[in-house]
């Protein structure tokens, strides 16, 4: 990982980067309940978040976490802007790259939009999430969460429910899960599976009760209602009653099943209340973690690019702060 100069998806990620990022967000994890939740490891730095689609969490939780490792933080959103005006994606990022910006956290709504910057600016680009491709750091946030309470991820039974075709979410979540030995299995209706899902390897299944079967986590994925005038789904009633998790599905698996969903969440489609607010669900938990996997892949990406002084007496020293 500290090699590398981007990170664009899961898909080309080895299995040690991704356990070295795992590692690296458990001890900035710790950081987060210090007293002071700060370090100088990205000190005069300046991150450029350059939100294309609207996103809530995952912009907050990026510039949260480059401001905790005490980097620069400039917000750009597509509304107002000269992007509304005709400007390109490459020339507003060369703009504002040209304000010595050393990285770029891109969300935009086109598949490889992430890729596709990466050739043509020299700062550091990171995907928060392009299209219905890849979205990495949540996958990543993911990973660490189901690792930290399952204490592995070797052999987990991982049972991805919901609108699997439209869903970067669940592409990097397969393409993680799998290289680090997790056996998944996706449920949807036919509609919301891709044809060719089963060629990441990957299990499916049409039956909510199947798919559960022996499940440590249960993986809930946004129903995207946006995109549902395809005809895809009868009526989002139908697909609560076959598909959405109720408290008596969760009463079948073993005790350890952990209930995550990457947000934001349809209440009382995906799942019931009381299921969403229960004691197996880490919802919250994946949110907070979210910071330590985004401040991990921030400070690598640096580290490996060429490495602040506070960076390298880090990575000398074997500690964050």
């Amino acid at each position: 990982m500290v090699k590398r100069r981007h990170l664009l998806g899961l898909r080309e990620l080895e299995p040690l980067e991704i356990l070295e990022i795992l590692d690296s967000a458990r001890s900035f994890r710790e950081v987060l309940d210090r007293p002071i939740k700060k370090v100088p490891a990205l000190r005069g730095i300046t991150i450029c978040n350059a939100f294309f689609e609207p996103s809530t969490r995952t912009r907050v939780s990026f510039e949260l976490a480059a401001k905790r490792l005490s980097a620069d933080v400039l917000n750009f959103a597509t509304t107002g802007s000269s992007v509304s005006k005709g400007e390109t994606l490459i020339d507003t990022v060369r703009n504002i790259e040209a304000m010595k910006v050393e990285m770029v956290v891109l969300r935009h709504g086109s598949s490889g939009a992430a890729q596709f910057l990466s050739t043509h600016v020299k700062a550091n680009v990171v995907n928060a999430g392009d299209g219905q491709h890849e979205h990495p750091t949540q996958a990543l946030l993911d990973l660490y969460t189901m690792r930290e309470h399952l204490s592995r991820l070797q052999g987990i039974r991982v049972a991805i429910i919901g609108d699997v075709a439209h869903s970067r979410v669940a592409r990097s979540n397969i393409w993680g899960l799998t290289k680090m030995g997790a056996k998944v299995v996706v449920c949807a209706p036919q509609t919301l599976l891709p044809p060719d899902i089963q060629s990441l390897g990957v299990k499916t299944s049409y039956r909510l009760e199947e798919a559960l079967d022996g499940a440590q986590v249960v993986y809930l994925l946004r129903l995207q209602r946006e995109r549902q005038d395809g005809g895809y789904l009868p009526s989002l009633r139908e697909y609560a009653r076959t598909f959405g998790l109720k408290v008596e599905h969760l009463e079948q698996l073993p005790p350890e099943t952990l209930l995550m969903h990457p947000g934001p969440m349809n209440r009382g489609v995906e799942a019931e209340n009381a299921v969403v607010d229960g004691h197996r669900s880490v919802i919250l938990e994946q949110v907070t973690n979210g910071v330590a996997i985004r401040m991990a892949v921030l400070f690598l990406l640096w580290a490996g690019r060429e490495g602040t002084p506070a960076v390298r007496e880090m990575l000398r020293e074997g500690s964050v702060g």
